[in-house]
């Protein structure tokens, strides 16, 4: 079965022939299925009246241990994201009722985050409809190819984590 991918790198071994395009094979088909995805991601996070940007913060406030809230730096270190870009995330989710910000009891120059139950629930319905999504869209594979397919995409990211 070809794809898109195919034929680009089709293409380009007729047009540059000493260039060893075999990494656009599987890079070219990694951003496609990004791309993909993050179509599908807004359209079932938009159900919920959630972008990719508030379910990412709710999600990281949702999974957070006991106490149950993160401070922003936290957050930030999870969304990869500016102190400005996440203090108006913040506003945001505040105004929606979806988050509470509350001094820090150990350091009054500082806040925690915390998710409230509003939040919760529409996080919680986002990430069932997301997965049940997501389950389908990996409907051709097997659990070994997944668990394969896995392995082998975090020796590629890992780096970029570390």
């Amino acid at each position: 079965m070809d794809d898109e991918v195919d034929r680009l790198v089709q293409g380009w071994r007729r047009a540059l022939p000493e260039v060893d395009v075999s990494p656009l094979e599987v890079l070219s088909r990694v951003s496609r299925l990004a791309r993909h995805l993050d179509r599908q991601r807004t359209v079932v996070l938009a159900r919920h009246d959630l972008e990719i940007w508030s379910f990412d913060v709710l999600s990281a406030l949702r999974r957070a241990e006991a106490p149950k809230h993160l401070s922003p730096g936290q957050l930030l270190a999870q969304t990869l994201v500016s102190s400005g870009t996440m203090t108006n995330r913040l506003d945001h989710l505040e105004g929606r009722a979806l988050v509470r910000r509350r001094p820090d009891p150990t350091d009054a120059r500082s806040v925690r985050v915390q998710i409230t139950p509003a939040g919760r629930r529409r996080v919680d319905g986002a990430l069932t409809d997301l997965v049940a999504r997501e389950q389908a869209i990996l409907g051709t594979l097997d659990d070994g190819e997944r668990a394969e397919l896995s392995g082998l995409l975090r020796r590629v990211v890992a780096p970029f984590d570390a």
